[in-house]
Order: C-alpha cells, then sequence, then structure tokens
C-alpha cells in the first residue's frame, strides 16, 4: 500500500529546515531507522555532501539516520534496501535528469507503489505527480524525459502563490503559467501552498496542513479545496 506525504516545501517562514512536519514525519516513518535521501537536486548548487549533511541533523531529532543515495556505488540496489526514502528540493530538471541518468526513477516507483515510505518536498514532490511539467525550476539542464513517478493521477504545483492583489508586477502569475500548461495538456494539477502536503496511504489522497489548495482542470474556472478534503478522484 503506498505510503507518502508529499509536502509544498522543507520550510517555512520563520522556522527550522522540516520542523513543521516533524510531528507528522515522525509518525510517517513509525518503525523506521534509516532512510535513504536522494540529493540529486541541490537547491543552490550546494554539494550532495552538504545537502545530506543537512538532512541528517533534521531526521536525528527523531531518530532516524540518513544515508545518500549518492554514496552508493550500485544505486538502484541502495533503493531496493532501502526502509524509507526521502527526496529533497531544489531544482527539478538537475533532479529528473539524475533520477533518468542514475536508472532509480523506475525502481523508487516500484518500491513505493509496493509500500516503502515516501516523504517529497519541492522538487521531490514535483515529481510525485504524472509529469514535471508544472514545476517552477528554470531549465538548467535537459532531461530525458518529462514523465515522473505518477504516485498522484495529476500533476503537482509546489509553492504555489496567489496574485498580490494591488501589485504592480506584469509578468504571469502561477494562475496563468499554469492555464498555459493546460492549453495542450489534460491533466488536473494541484497548486499546493506553503505549509500544506498531501498525506496518501493507498489510492486515498487527503490534503494536510494549514491551507486550502487551488485546483485547475482543463476548459475549467479554477476552485479551492479546504483542507482535510479527500482529492482521491481527481484525475
Amino acid at each position: 500500500m503506498k505510503n507518502l506525504i508529499i509536502a509544498s516545501t522543507s520550510t517555512i517562514y520563520h522556522g527550522t529546515y522540516l520542523e513543521y512536519l516533524l510531528p507528522t514525519l515522525k509518525e510517517h516513518f513509525r518503525g523506521v531507522s534509516t532512510l535513504l535521501f536522494v540529493p540529486y537536486a541541490r537547491p543552490s548548487g550546494i554539494t550532495h555532501n552538504e545537502y545530506t549533511d543537512k538532512v541528517r541533523i533534521a531526521f536525528a531529532t527523531i531518530g532516524i539516520e540518513v544515508k545518500g543515495l549518492h554514496e552508493y556505488d550500485n544505486p538502484v540496489n541502495a533503493v531496493k534496501e532501502a526502509q524509507a526514502i526521502f527526496t529533497g528540493g531544489g531544482n527539478t530538471f538537475l533532479l529528473v535528469k539524475q533520477l533518468y541518468q542514475n536508472n532509480v526513477l523506475d525502481t523508487i516507483k516500484e518500491v513505493v507503489d509496493n509500500g516503502t515510505p515516501y516523504l517529497g518536498c519541492s522538487a521531490g514532490s514535483n515529481i510525485c505527480g504524472l509529469t514535471m511539467e508544472t514545476t517552477n525550476d528554470m531549465p538548467i539542464v535537459y532531461p530525458p524525459s518529462f514523465k515522473t513517478f505518477g504516485f498522484v493521477p495529476f500533476n503537482l504545483n509546489p509553492h504555489y502563490l496567489d496574485p498580490i492583489e494591488g501589485s504592480t508586477h506584469m509578468g504571469e502569475t502561477r494562475e496563468t503559467r499554469i492555464n498555459e500548461f493546460h492549453a495542450f495538456n489534460t491533466q488536473p494539477v494541484l497548486g499546493l501552498r506553503e505549509g500544506s502536503w498531501l498525506e496518501v496511504k493507498g489510492d486515498v489522497i487527503t490534503l494536510r496542513g494549514e491551507h486550502s489548495a487551488r485546483i485547475f482542470e482543463q476548459n475549467k474556472a479554477a476552485y479551492e479545496v479546504e483542507t482535510n478534503t479527500d482529492l482521491s478522484q481527481l484525475n
């Protein structure tokens, strides 16, 4: 049975890394002693080691050891043997390119579909949708495909931002960008605000956290769903 936390972000304003999620993660990873971390997205260009060390500090507070996927000579076997998996945020294009390059995308999908607990934040959440095409990131590298895990039957836009009333900014809003996506693609998109996450238990997908989420469907007006809403029928 699938068991995922798909979070908009790792850090909320005035908080430390993963702090707001730790009570949820303690329960989510109950019985897990060692976590496999996927550092490929490299936020701000930091090294895999630096990123993994940051994650180690956070998970040490709930008694979980962290190993970086880059530390293994055989990443496919590391994924197959993992008690749990966390994919962190950063640049989604880089993350997806590395997942394909190291031949672990299909393996992660297989083990998570079969019950290995998974946590994604930001880019690590974006790839839980059908494709990565609703990321906010710059295309700094070229992945071989935009197809991602498909743990949920729609696309995700983590860090979703509402238009600011009275703003003089003339660039596109997130809603405009998602409407552009829907000019060519049919799958729904969930705009996931900071401080909220999806809880996936088997085939049940539930919005959790402090905020509502915004749903975009092709040829329909966008609408809000409140926290604790069951999103299992969104496809």
